[in-house]
């Protein structure tokens, strides 16, 4: 049996990446903990995805893995961001350019109501806005992150901008009674 339970953060501290300890409390743990509830979040829609929607369910477990991306920078000590790897562990512009093509195809093919939308046209767009709410809150935390400790690219900041705006014209689309399906994209290309 593999034990899942180090005991290391039973005094209310936590390891970083690459080496180091926080506070479990400290803005960065704060910043790529959000950033964890945001993917599971997302993993609660990508279950709801109906057979015939594989392409949302496709493009929904890419954002997944690209918010692990930015997950594991936020986890990792600015003295160590050196060791850090483009689109495997930083975010690159390349990567939030690309998700505003995605956001673009799928706004592309529902009408907006006029008015602000309410969160619950269906199981699918609700658990995709709470997916939404959760990365605009960890936007929040790592722009805080940022001004307390500095990052070594602020580029994590404009994708997690872009994935919450992906994440409202995902839930869009769900919301649409009769969606037109098409496939979902097979990867990004990291410029």
């Amino acid at each position: 049996m593999v034990k899942i339970y180090t005991r290391k953060g039973d005094d209310g501290s936590t390891s970083l990446w690459y080496g180091g300890r926080v506070a479990k409390h400290n803005p960065r743990t704060e910043a790529y903990g959000t950033i964890d509830e945001a993917v599971s979040a997302l993993g609660v829609a990508r279950a709801l995805c109906a057979r015939n929607q594989d392409g949302l369910a496709a493009d929904i477990l890419q954002l997944q893995q690209e918010l692990f991306v930015a997950g594991a920078e936020l986890a990792t000590a600015p003295e160590a961001a050196e060791r850090l790897e483009d689109g495997i562990s930083r975010i690159t512009e390349g990567m939030a350019d690309a998700l505003e093509v995605d956001i673009d195809r799928y706004m592309n093919q529902v009408d907006l109501p006029p008015q602000f939308v309410i969160p619950g046209g269906t199981e699918l767009s609700a658990a995709l806005d709470v997916a939404r709410t959760a990365i605009r809150r960890a936007e929040r935390r790592v722009t805080a992150l940022h001004e307390a400790e500095g990052l070594a690219s602020t580029a994590v900041i404009r994708f997690l901008n872009r994935a919450s705006d992906l994440c409202f014209a995902l839930a869009r689309f769900a919301d649409e009674p009769n969606p037109q399906l098409f496939a979902g994209r097979k990867g990004r290309e990291d410029g």
